[in-house]
Formats: structure tokens, sequence, C-alpha cells
């Protein structure tokens, strides 16, 4: 009978030990030069999407990468249970949720005039009893511009300022929209619909198709929308030759009393698509007022609440899920991106808002 073999004394192995220890830390160091895109410089990072914002804006230490000016907010959301046969999420049971938020308008330059652009933004955060959190960033268009990371990059690119006048340039814009005519119905939309004269008055839109499952674990894609009690207005001669009239206004607004949207949620029918935030569904679909947004009081983002949250709208509750919109995954990592440059910045130099954003000699 053969003996079982001896196991090789302890100082025999070492040569295997450091062997199996270099090859973990090689393949760590793989893994992380691949998921920064040191390995492979053509792949589309969130790191390549936040420096395209900052090459586009110019540098604003503090400040978020996009939709970098903007206003603290606070209130509740006051649930009507209308969606909570769709959601077990405990924000659509009867009852108040506090919220803080952020009114904002897209682009990283935190002094830019308000005419600059024509969309306005609503992000929220929901505080639910039981510990979790629903974080939704919405804009006041019902679609997107793009479907893809990679077109977002593209146009980031294309919107790149000329060095020779500081602007973007017309033919490198006008050449991108050639090449992508998703973007088509997102420029019609805004060509329709003149910006809105206050954050008071605007329609806020998810955009990216989300899922709610139901207690029984059914799932149903819908989008949502923040639809104002305030009629709504366009802009005013008087507002179109001024720089911060938004903030100015909702203060004033808040003064008189609280500002009030409905959630309303629009349910997908069989074979709605899901997966590219430029179509929009058609008007007949089902919507469900789910309850009552109220604003109560706004606060400078400086030292407001919604200062130090990232506005992540993956950061869901039990009973809302993520669609398959390619979109939804992109946004989260750019926002995780420029959290972490912003309150790196805030760590390094604290009076970093103390100081007027740079271009901002007012």
């Amino acid at each position: 009978m053969t003996k079982p073999s001896s196991p090789a004394p302890d100082h025999l192995c070492v040569p295997c030990r450091l062997t199996a220890i270099g090859a973990i830390v090689l393949s760590l160091s793989v893994g992380l030069a691949y998921v920064g895109g040191w390995l492979t410089p053509a792949r589309l990072t969130a790191p390549r999407i936040v420096n395209a914002f900052e090459a586009n804006a110019g540098p604003h230490p503090g400040y978020r990468r996009n939709h970098a000016k903007g206003i603290c907010v606070a209130g509740y959301f006051d649930s009507n249970g209308g969606a909570a046969p769709l959601s077990r999420a405990e924000v659509f049971a009867p009852g108040r949720t506090p919220v803080i938020g952020r009114f904002a308008i897209p682009g990283g330059n935190p002094s830019a005039p308000d005419v600059s652009v024509p969309v306005r933004s609503m992000a929220l955060l929901f505080r639910l009893r039981d510990g979790e959190q629903w974080r939704t960033g919405m804009n006041s268009t019902p679609l997107f511009v793009v479907h893809t990371p990679q077109q977002f990059y593209q146009q980031l690119v294309a919107a790149q300022p000329d060095p020779a006048t500081g602007k973007p340039d017309p033919a490198r814009l006008k050449a991108f929209y050639a090449a992508n005519p998703e973007t088509r119905p997102f420029q019609d939309w805004v060509k329709a619909h003149p910006p809105s004269s206050s954050l008071a008055n605007a329609a806020y839109y998810s955009i990216n198709a989300f899922r709610f499952v139901d207690s029984s674990g059914k799932s149903q894609a819908v989008r949502w929308a923040m639809v104002p009690e305030t009629p709504y207005a366009p802009l005013t001669d008087a507002e179109k030759n001024g720089k911060n009239f938004l903030q100015a206004d909702l203060a004033r607004r808040l003064q008189a009393g609280s500002l009030r949207w409905h959630l309303i949620v629009t349910v997908a029918a069989p074979g709605d698509i899901t997966n590219d935030a430029t179509v929009q569904w058609p008007d007949n679909r089902r919507h469900i007022d789910a309850g009552t947004l109220v604003i109560e009081r706004a606060t400078s983002q400086e030292d407001g609440a919604c200062r130090d949250v990232n506005f992540d709208p993956t950061v869901l509750p039990d009973g809302i899920r993520p669609s398959d919109d390619p979109l939804l995954a992109a946004r989260s990592a750019a926002y995780s991106v420029s959290y972490n440059r912003r309150t790196r910045e805030e760590a390094l130099h604290p009076d970093v808002h103390q100081q007027p954003p740079k271009g901002d000699r007012s």
C-alpha cells in the first residue's frame, strides 16, 4: 500500500504563497485600471464624461459638474395611496414623507445667466420611515436629447468652446445633430414649449423609465412627472434680460406660501419602449395621481440641506427598480465622480463657497 504523501514543509510553500498573492494583486490592479479606463483609453468612462463637463464650463471647485447653479428646498410628499397598488414602496402608502430637494439649471457654470438654457431641473430625496430613500432627478422636458451615454459624451465634445470665440462652434453642433437624428424630437419639443417664467410653474419629468414592483412581485414600467398647481407662464421680456430671476422669484413665492406639484405616474402599455429616453409614450396611457409634493422653504445651496446630497436616480426603495435604460447607469456613475470631486475640493478648501464662482463679478 502506498503511503499518503506528507504535507510539504511550510518553507517550501512560501514561493507558492507569494505567487498567489502576486496574482491576486495583479488581477486587482488590472481590474482597477480597466474600470479607470487606463488600459482602454478609447472606452467611455464616467471620469471622461465629467472631464468633458469641466472642459465646457471651466473649473468651478466645490460645485457640481452639471446643474451647478441651484437652490435647496425642503417640504414633504403627501401620498394619497393612488400608486400603492402598483408599488409596495412605503412612500406610496397614504401619509406624509419628508423631502429635501434642489432646483437648478443644466450646465457646469454656477454663475451662468438663467436664460442661458431653456431647461429647469428638480431633484428630490424622499426620506422614508423605514430608513430607505428615494432619489430622483427630473428635467422640465418629457424626453431627453440622446438615448445612449456615448451620444451624450459626443454631444458634450461637440459643445466644447472654440478657443477663438469662447463659445461652441455652431458647425460642430450642427454636424452632431445631423449625425444623430434621434435628437430631433427633443429639439422640436423645446422649440414648441417656451421656457417657464418660474421654477414654480414648470412640470418636471423623470425622463427615464423605471419599474414599480407591487406586493406580489409583479413589475410594471412607469415614468412620472411633477405637475405644478401654479399655472404655466412663459418668460417675460424683463426676465429674458435677467440673470438670477429664477431663485429670486422662488424665494418671493415661498414667502407668500407653500408651492405644490402633483406626482403623476404614467403606466406603460405592452410594447412601450423603456430603454430610450428620446421616445415619448403616447398621451393615452394610464395616468395616476399619486399625491402632492409640497415645497415649504428654500435655502442657499452653499449651506442648505441639499448641498451634500448626490441625487443619484438609481438610489431607490424597495418597490421601485431601474429600467433597462442605459442612461441610468451612466448618470449614476457620473454623479458619483462629480460628488467625489466637489466634496474633496470642499474638504481641502473649506471656504471654497465663500468666494464668488469664477466668472461671477456681480
